[in-house]
């Protein structure tokens, strides 16, 4: 698998940079279950933050926060520049049409071909575009991901990896400020895998891209994440690179580790 170079964010820089995305002290509850108890941490211009967690640990709550799709109960979330726990449905859609989202299962309409699949998200975002300019965009899209011959298929006749990869097309097709991928190696083979996490890294390189990587897979952690968080029962664990959670003290961290 390729190696990441030259990507890194230092501290310098994000200490020289505002954050693209700040969660400050949100709690979200579902009765008395405490899904996200408190937790703080920002994602800078450039960067990849990977979110580490098994199920239940929160990781998925607080991206549906993110894009306001589950109320927070307390605390802000800053999505550039704006608390969007304060936005109407309006002013929310803005930010969202900014965001785009890799889904687990790719997610695409299952009677649309490729091309009506991305057309469709494109013209959604930007009603002005014509005909020519859509039809660019979905070349150039296709292309990102290394599908352009599968233009006119249907989603029934995409493997799994090709699903996945037509749905990133689909998010980059908006040329979003902000990528979120949500578990991008679930159901995937090993070598299906390490295609989609050279292909993140690739987008990275490509477009500067920000992004939140929600998984559980070590392997994709590593090679994806400039910076990682570890979610326990809502509350983060730890931060750090991967060889700074990989040599953690915490006995609950350690554990992802063990073979």
């Amino acid at each position: 698998m390729e190696t990441k170079e030259n990507i890194t964010i230092t501290p310098k820089e994000l200490a020289s940079n505002q954050p693209l995305i700040a969660f400050k002290n949100v709690h979200k509850y579902y009765g008395s279950n405490k899904v996200l108890n408190g937790i703080n941490f920002s994602v800078y211009k450039g960067e990849n933050l990977v979110i580490l967690g098994r199920s239940g640990s929160g990781k998925s709550v607080a991206v549906k926060c993110l894009v306001g799709l589950t109320k927070t109960d307390k605390g802000e979330i800053i999505v550039m520049g704006k608390d969007i726990t304060k936005l109407n449905e309006q002013e929310l859609n803005q930010i969202r049409m900014k965001i785009g989202f890799l889904f687990q299962n790719g997610a695409l309409y299952d009677s649309m071909s490729v091309k009506q699949n991305l057309a469709f998200t494109l013209q959604h975002n930007n009603k002005k575009l014509k005909e020519h300019e859509v039809d660019a965009a979905i070349i150039e899209a296709l292309n990102n991901v290394g599908l352009l011959e599968a233009i006119d298929k249907m989603p029934a006749e995409l493997s799994g990896g090709m699903r996945k990869r037509i749905g990133l097309a689909r998010a980059l097709i908006i040329k979003p400020d902000i990528i979120i991928y949500d578990e991008p190696t679930a159901g995937l083979d090993t070598i299906t895998a390490h295609e989609i996490i050279e292909l993140i890294s690739k987008i990275k390189l490509k477009y500067n891209a920000t992004s939140i990587i929600i998984t559980h897979d070590l392997t994709c952690a590593k090679y994806t994440g400039d910076r990682i968080i570890v979610l326990k029962d809502g509350i983060i664990k730890a931060e750090g690179s991967y060889s700074d959670i990989e040599n953690n003290a915490d006995d609950w961290v350690k554990s992802f580790f063990e073979k």
